[in-house]
């Protein structure tokens, strides 16, 4: 089985076109041109993408997370719905998870739909606890929101928990034929 490689970089302003086709892909348009700009732009803010040489799609998935003070705040986790079930939305939380422990934060956070059960039981995968509930957070339909925690980033375990997790990611992937290389 010949399997085909997955690359997670930095966006930067020449994705701004991938970027929209995938927001509007996975979300409808949930953030304006503007609105990516000012992350793209923004000292705290990091947009990881999820790419392959191989893909019709020049951008599979993408994650974002705002640096607040030591936290890592989770704003964005998107994969292209023709790539859902492959391993690609752990793949990019790792990559996040991996990214804010790498730039010194505490702990990452994120707000999730109620009724969003696949997620919510990948983040549960990544150690993620329920911390709370914003209710009628999303104004679409008026729907609560479920504040989720991961605490410990900087302690001394995480990196075997880090390690750990990059196996498991990488075992989901290749089920579905990719290889994922770091940059």
């Amino acid at each position: 089985m010949i399997s085909l490689d997955l690359e997670i970089k930095l966006l930067t302003l020449e994705n701004l076109s991938a970027i929209l086709e995938l927001d509007q892909a996975c979300f409808g348009g949930l953030w304006t041109l503007e609105g990516y700009k000012r992350e793209l732009d923004s000292p705290n803010s990091d947009i990881l993408g999820l790419f392959s040489a191989s893909s019709s799609t020049s951008l599979l998935g993408m994650g974002c997370f705002w640096s607040i003070l030591d936290e890592a705040h989770i704003t964005i986790l998107a994969v292209h719905p023709q790539y859902h079930r492959q391993g690609m939305g752990a793949a990019l939380l790792y990559s996040l998870i991996k990214t804010a422990s790498d730039r010194k934060m505490e702990r990452a956070t994120l707000e999730v739909r109620a009724s969003n059960l696949a997620a919510i039981s990948l983040y549960q995968k990544f150690g993620f606890q329920t911390a709370g509930r914003r209710r009628r957070y999303y104004q679409d339909n008026d729907e609560d929101a479920l504040i989720l925690w991961l605490p410990d980033l900087q302690h001394r375990k995480f990196k075997a928990i880090l390690d750990q997790w990059y196996s498991i990611v990488s075992d989901r992937l290749e089920k579905s034929s990719w290889h994922l290389l770091f940059k």
